[in-house]
């Protein structure tokens, strides 16, 4: 399971609103700050408020915020939100297994154990967490992950 550049911007749009404490955050200064196209940042920002993770004010401050506190969220959210699906095999992806093969699938058993573990990572882990780790690293608000 490879995690997409699309997946990681989200990620790191999250954790610049998550930074700037419920204060409205324009996305060229994201993009400016994260190194990241306007354009790419759009289309993230658009699947994001769609999904009501960000929440958007129009006018001249006008930008963008949290939809709810940094804890709210886990990494396995916003991945799913952006990624779809993080099973690391085709046949993990929907809810029923309609794999021929499966019952004599000696490998299967690992793809569920993989799914598992990257499941609970991702899910055990929050916004805020990454706020945490981000300031631990570099201290004040002018980061790039």
């Amino acid at each position: 399971m490879r995690i997409s550049t699309k997946g990681r911007y989200a990620l790191r749009l999250m954790l610049d609103l998550a930074l700037a404490e419920n204060q409205v955050v324009r996305l060229k200064d994201v993009a400016a700050r994260q190194g990241i196209s306007l354009k790419y940042l759009e289309q993230i920002i658009s699947v994001l408020q769609k999904c009501g993770y960000v929440k958007s004010m129009r006018g001249p401050g006008g930008g963008y915020m949290l939809a709810q506190k940094p804890e709210q969220y886990t990494v396995g959210m916003i991945l799913r939100q952006i990624e779809g699906s993080l099973a690391p095999v085709a046949c993990l992806d929907g809810e029923e297994n309609d794999c021929v093969r499966q019952e004599s699938c000696v490998t299967l058993r690992l793809w569920k154990m993989l799914y598992e573990a990257i499941n609970d990572v991702v899910d055990q882990v929050t916004l805020a967490d990454l706020v945490g780790w981000e300031r631990e690293i570099n201290g004040a608000m002018d980061f790039v992950i």
